[in-house]
């Protein structure tokens, strides 16, 4: 049997995953969505400025028949062209017919996953994709900005085999103060956010290779 154990930061203190739930906006669509990482999980429990306290939810999923789509083994535009089939990095026209392309383009096939496994788009991400879509940033450090933002890496439940492999461990809840988690989850955007500037803003940043030119013949 091969399992991992998994962290679900949340403000609720009684989770019951389900299948079909969760929001189809978020980064892989409706599912539930975990990380590897305890920290980040803490962080993501308080990251709504709300001063509320919250929660981290340890699991453990059996991996075993499950099938495993892992987009830090794909290219990471193919990564970006899932997160445009469920949020808008802009609200303009050309950003909506570009996207389309996009997707068409360089979009995955994701049905036939049980697990979708990738990066977490967090608010420092937005940076990069709004000022990708305006074509201010090239792709040959797109790969590198995203190393940047400290993500984090997400696993997403998305079919009934998924949940019925999810176990939660309940007697290992742990709660999370608001006060010093919401301030670390700032204080890494802020991080990323600067640092990712510098590199926009720097000669490796060539802005030759950008989005619209994707499409070119």
């Amino acid at each position: 049997m091969s399992k991992i154990i998994l962290y679900h930061g949340t403000p609720n203190k009684i989770v019951t995953p389900k299948f079909g739930g969760g929001d189809e906006k978020h980064d892989y669509g409706k599912g539930f969505y975990l990380t590897e990482s305890i920290e980040l999980a803490k962080e993501w429990a308080v990251c709504r400025p709300n001063d509320a306290n919250g929660w981290v939810h340890k699991y453990e999923l059996e991996t075993d028949g499950l099938k495993i789509l892992d987009f830090q083994q794909l290219d990471v535009l193919s990564w970006l062209a899932e997160l445009m089939k469920h949020r808008d990095a802009a609200d303009t026209k050309r950003y909506r017919m570009l996207a389309k392309k996009f997707i068409e383009k360089f979009g995955v096939d994701t049905s036939g996953y049980d697990v979708i496994c990738g990066w977490r788009a967090n608010a420092s991400y937005f940076y990069i994709a709004k000022e990708f879509v305006r074509d201010n940033i090239d792709i040959d450090i797109l790969e590198e900005l995203l190393s940047l933002g400290g993500l984090g890496i997400q696993y997403c439940m998305k079919s009934e085999a998924a949940y019925a492999n999810l176990t939660e461990k309940t007697d290992e809840l742990l709660p999370v103060p608001y006060a010093e988690f919401n301030d670390r989850y700032n204080q890494r955007d802020i991080t990323a956010r600067n640092r990712m500037r510098d590199l926009v803003d720097s000669d490796a940043n060539t802005v030759t290779k950008v989005f619209s030119t994707l499409f070119e013949r």
